[in-house]
């Protein structure tokens, strides 16, 4: 396979036409192989318009859905990052390459343990990885510009705030399958937030939530 036209292709045809159009980002997702980050055996289908299955019930987005996330949460170069859910570790290192630290932790130490072992081989330093479950174990101390949750939520919790900077965005998927709403959520000024949503989706729970009580770190 033509990895570098593939990309090219995935840009083009996917993500630039799902109104995805920041020029650093485009180059981006032009640039990071994402075929690296896909399972053994999934290579062909790295830059295709699909979900890929990672195991343990967790997927790795379409690319479309990825660009339009990055786009959303509109990171600058100095943010510092939060992202609950390492999986295949490819959103991962779009996110180190646009911000100036990224936190990423995961329940599954095969997930943190090959998104490492990528992120080196990349020359991506600015990722610190930690096996540990959010739910039960909460969250890294301290406030972060931008966090980023893969794993669904029953509904919005407000308290998840409290990891944001004020001006900080935060990006949740909520709501029941087979649809559900991803949105952006912008902490303001001591309790105050505002929220957009940004598409319908669908992604599997974030593991060990209760339901259908609210998300408690």
């Amino acid at each position: 396979m033509d990895t570098d036209a593939a990309r090219r292709q995935m840009v083009e045809q996917q993500i630039r036409t799902w109104d995805v159009d920041a020029a650093p980002l485009l180059s981006l997702l032009n640039a990071l192989p994402r075929h690296r980050f896909v399972p053994r055996g999934y290579e062909a289908l790295a830059y295709a318009d699909m979900e890929i299955p990672l195991g343990h019930g967790e997927i790795m987005m379409r690319p479309a859905v990825e660009g339009r996330i990055l786009q959303a949460l509109e990171i600058e170069a100095q943010d510092r990052i939060l992202e609950i859910g390492t999986g295949s570790g490819y959103l991962t290192a779009c996110l180190a390459r646009l911000g100036a630290e990224v936190v990423s932790v995961d329940l599954q130490a095969d997930f943190t343990d090959s998104a490492k072992s990528l992120l080196d081989e990349l020359a991506i330093a600015n990722v610190s990885l930690q096996t540990r479950d959010a739910v039960r174990e909460g969250l890294p101390a301290g406030e972060f510009d931008v966090v980023v949750i893969t794993g669904s939520l029953p509904r919005f919790d407000k308290r998840l705030l409290a990891s944001l900077t004020p001006g900080g965005r935060l990006f949740v998927v909520t709501g029941e399958a087979p649809i559900m709403d991803a949105r952006i959520v912008v902490r303001g000024d001591g309790a105050h937030w505002t929220q957009s949503s940004l598409f319908e989706t669908c992604l599997p729970r974030l593991r060990h939530v209760d339901e259908p009580s609210s998300f408690v770190f």
